[in-house]
């Protein structure tokens, strides 16, 4: 498939992200709370080095190859981490909470979406974790499109985002097991598979998505990738600081990602080591491919500019002084349209 000329998508700045999932908050509020739902979660912040969710995603496969989208691992709802049900009731409302305490109720979990949130790798007294936000990367070569057999997968011409046609949809769960980054989730109750839609109405409207807007952080870009004059545009094919995540999956994905920096490793005698970074070189070119190297120069080659002139037109994209300019004209404000409320 050949990529849209105006294709939507989004640059995180993993330098900024602090794990607070305000935007996952967001995601939930807005599109998942209905039945068979709850355990959707269309927007993760995992922990790296992390398992992630579904647990292991890496090693679950999919994607392309030779052309041909490949059959991966489903992935079950106990690997996404089902929604636990809490002793809320009982404390809250029938006069418990001063003797009881809040606990899962049932069996207990051995995984969940943010199983091992912080843990993160490395030894003592170089460990180190960052954070990897996640969401539908709305591919510009949709392995799930490829794999459905009902073409229930559509990708917009207008503006590249990828969604589902529930009308079409039957559940068969191709999908979810050629997409190699496991965004597609079931829903059993609907008998469907379900996914971040980019918050197309919003979008619609000209308001960015949710995760994006309500990220206090401003990690996140907005915009055409192609868009020149916005920050997107700028940061993934001017500063080439912004690359996708596993590249090697051969589904040219619309969300980038800048790249962490890290204090240096630590010698014997306890002073840093300023040619060895704390997260090893290894690790980033196993998740974003071989151009990481070249973008983490960059980086540190801009900030060092920007200590010792106080310039950098870099420093400045990614410092975001105005929100606003952060969406590539998607910044209405959402109060100021009336939204056509569900009628269920």
């Amino acid at each position: 498939m050949r990529p849209n000329e105006n294709q939507l998508g989004m640059v995180m700045d993993l330098n900024k992200c602090i794990g607070c999932h305000t935007c996952t908050i967001a995601c939930k509020r807005l599109w998942t709370r209905g039945e068979g739902m709850e355990h959707m979660w269309w927007n993760t912040v995992n922990t790296q080095p992390g398992k992630g969710t579904p647990k292991d995603w890496e090693k679950m496969g999919g994607g392309f190859k030779d052309g041909t989208a490949q059959p991966g691992h489903l992935p079950t709802k106990e690997e996404f981490g089902e929604a636990w049900e809490f002793n809320s009731k009982e404390l809250f409302f029938e006069g418990k909470g001063m003797k009881g305490k809040l606990e899962i109720k049932g069996d207990q979990p051995d995984w969940g979406p943010n199983w091992d949130e912080d843990q993160g790798g490395g030894e003592y007294p170089d460990n180190y974790y960052f954070y990897l936000p996640r969401i539908c990367n709305h591919c510009s070569d949709p392995a799930c499109l490829a794999a459905c057999p009902r073409k229930a997968i559509e990708k917009n011409r207008e503006n590249g985002i990828v969604t589902i046609n529930a009308d079409r949809c039957r559940g068969y769960r191709f999908c979810m097991s050629a997409c190699p980054y496991k965004k597609i989730y079931m829903n059993q109750q609907a008998g469907i598979a379900e996914k971040c839609i980019f918050c197309f109405p919003r979008v619609e409207k000209g308001v960015a998505p949710a995760c994006a807007r309500q990220c206090p952080g401003r990690v996140r870009f907005v915009g055409y990738t192609n868009d020149m004059d916005a920050p997107i545009g700028k940061l993934i094919h001017e500063w080439k600081v912004a690359l996708p995540l596993h590249p090697e999956y051969g589904t040219s994905p619309n969300v980038f990602y800048v790249p962490p920096l890290a204090p240096a490793l630590l010698n014997k005698d306890g002073k840093p080591d300023a040619k060895k970074s704390r997260i090893p070189d290894d690790y980033l070119v196993s998740l974003f491919g071989p151009d990481v190297l070249d973008a983490l120069e960059t980086l540190k080659s801009e900030r060092d500019k920007r200590k010792d002139t106080g310039e950098s037109e870099l420093m400045d994209l990614l410092i975001a002084y105005n929100w606003k300019d952060m969406f590539g004209g998607f910044d209405r404000d959402p109060e100021t349209i009336e939204w056509v409320k569900d009628p269920v």
